[in-house]
């Protein structure tokens, strides 16, 4: 017998499992390609934790993974020999995450761990402001972000409020995948836990120093003041965590027209009016855009259900469109304001320092030598911006003031170590409000920094290719890449490549070989001729494998032309 069919038989007749799980095995029993996906191995716990489809089996999301999961975990916490050990727990708006939530806080209990649990769906950064905020060891935020309503997840959080990163993430996940007998992981009465002051309900008095916090980003409290009567903002969370967030901190900083979606203003997990919930896809903006040509709103948002990425629209009073923008789009436009107010008003700390993803646009370059900023450029993934932060702090070399990836996440301040849609909403108001006082748009800011910085333009291409046979493509693809990298792309010579899982860069022309000097990551870099680059990695969190590409040209429609050669290239290439 395969070892698939063994764990299948495991799990259907050993008496661990419980009733609804069995019920579920047998609807699949006759069905050999389901049973092989759902049971050909154990759902990873990478990098970022665990990311899956909600259901029974050990490459799925369900209880039994994310306890044994947490056991690990609760063994990894135990080993750092820390004195009364806690964790803060927080999960979004998705079907199981609130059972998934209390599975980690009871495992944690029974393991001597207390959890801090938050009393109902809050958005990701405020998780990780509540890690630091309480003292916590370790964080867990169950939510699998922008996914589609079929999967869920599960993030991991240290002391520093960041998600792990190299060499604890590593650490964690040994620990995990050391934790192969289910009847070994701990659990406990939730009754009992609460009893012995080992799960703890955290709500209210985690919100309010969340509040104080994101306040002391804003620059321009009169500016606010002056234009809070006459911008009209709309809003959506999709279904999500950010609606109370959101709606509160705008309405405390006395903005008086935001109108939210009533179709996605309440938490909905299986996101029925939304094809996938991310803001990323202009779909997802259907509900808010008729709202906004019915409020003849200024600038629209909407935050993916986490409250941890936020997308946008503005309105363009000469065509009278609203102009979508990318996550690239709105974090310079948001990172160009704060830099040059704090400059202005003489508030900008010694050292200051921005940290971007290896793929987010190279109009951060410009900008950040415009005002004198040190750059700071790091792998893809939120985390390694967390750990700039916590790196700065240590070293005392350089002061944060702003961080952002491409897709859509950014963070103002330092109250959270992680992308913060809420922050993003609050600043990108600001800014909108600082526009409305000047008489013009978002929209034609966005056009004055293109005019002084360049006509920069990203975009990004995916394939999806699902279960065992698309990871399997996926890896050829980059393997292929990697053996032998093209030379050009199109008409665009290459003038470097890197690889990032090898450490290692070439110089096309001369053939001379550096490193990197960042952590190992499965990641294909190529710098391109004439001011563009693309790259390749497979996601980690979907299926999916992503080829990022940007260009600058001499005008919109320029860029636009040369962006789109430079993805058919692309396209030809894989």
């Amino acid at each position: 017998m395969s070892d698939y069919k063994k764990q299948f038989e495991f799990w259907l007749n050993d008496s661990y499992f419980d009733d609804a799980t069995k019920e579920e095995l047998l609807g699949i029993r006759n069905n050999e390609k389901e049973i092989e996906e759902r049971f050909y191995k154990d759902l990873e716990f990478g990098t970022g934790g665990l990311r899956g489809i909600i259901g029974a089996g050990t490459n799925r999301m369900n209880i039994y993974t994310v306890r044994k999961a947490t056991q690990g975990l609760a063994n990894y916490i135990l080993k750092q020999g820390k004195k009364d050990p806690k964790v803060a727990i927080a999960y979004d708006s998705r079907r199981m995450s609130p059972e998934f939530a209390d599975v980690a806080a009871l495992c944690l209990a029974a393991n001597g761990i207390k959890a801090y649990v938050f009393d109902e769906l809050r958005p990701t950064p405020e998780l990780s402001f509540a890690v630091r905020k309480l003292g916590c060891t370790s964080g867990i935020v169950v939510t699998a972000s922008h996914n589609p309503p079929e999967y869920n997840g599960y993030k991991v959080y240290w002391e520093d409020g960041a998600q792990v990163s190299t060499p604890r993430d590593g650490e964690i996940i040994a620990e995990v995948n050391n934790v192969t007998d289910y009847h070994t992981v701990k659990t406990m009465d939730k009754e009992e836990a609460k009893k012995a002051g080992l799960y703890e309900v955290i709500g209210a008095e985690i919100d309010d120093a969340y509040m104080v916090e994101l306040k002391k980003q804003i620059i321009h409290p009169e500016i606010i003041k002056q234009v809070a009567k006459d911008i009209v903002i709309v809003y959506t969370p999709l279904c999500g965590t950010g609606n109370k967030p959101v709606r509160r901190i705008l309405k405390e900083l006395g903005f008086e027209n935001v109108y939210v979606v009533p179709e996605q203003e309440n938490p909905d997990p299986n996101f029925t009016t939304l094809e996938y919930p991310n803001p990323e896809d202009p779909k997802a903006f259907t509900y808010a855009l008729r709202l906004a040509k019915e409020k003849k709103a200024d600038v629209v948002l909407a935050t993916d259900p986490d409250a941890d990425r936020l997308g946008i629209y503005c309105y363009d009073t000469k065509s009278g469109d609203y102009v979508p923008f990318t996550g690239n789009m709105s974090g310079m436009l948001i990172a160009e304001y704060i830099l040059r107010e704090r400059k202005a008003n003489g508030t900008m700390p010694t050292n200051p320092a921005l940290v971007k993803t290896i793929v987010t646009t190279n109009m951060a370059d410009v900008i950040t030598k415009d005002y004198g900023v040190d750059e700071i450029e790091v792998l893809t993934g939120f985390k390694y911006i967390g750990e700039q932060i916590k790196l700065f702090e240590q070293n005392k070399n350089h002061n944060y003031v702003f961080g952002l990836e491409e897709s859509y996440g950014c963070l103002a301040g330092t109250h959270a170590r992680d992308k913060d849609a809420v922050v993003a909403v609050m600043c990108l108001c600001e800014v909108a409000a600082w526009c409305k006082s000047k008489g013009i748009t978002l929209w034609d800011q966005m056009l004055n920094m293109y005019e002084k910085y360049g006509y920069f333009n990203e975009s990004q291409y995916a394939i999806t290719l699902k279960g065992i046979e698309g990871s399997q493509k996926i890896k050829e693809m980059m393997d292929k890449l990697r053996a032998n990298p093209p030379k050009n792309f199109g008409d665009l010579k290459v003038k470097e490549f890197r690889d990032y899982e090898m450490g290692t860069t070439l110089d096309i022309a001369t053939g001379d070989k550096g490193k990197t000097n960042l952590p190992k990551s499965n990641v294909l870099y190529f710098d391109l001729e004439d001011n563009a680059w693309c790259c390749a990695r497979p996601s980690g969190t979907e299926p999916k494998i992503k080829f990022y590409m940007g260009v600058k040209g001499t005008s919109i429609e320029d860029a636009k032309k040369k962006n789109e050669e430079l993805t058919n290239a692309i396209k030809a290439i894989i």
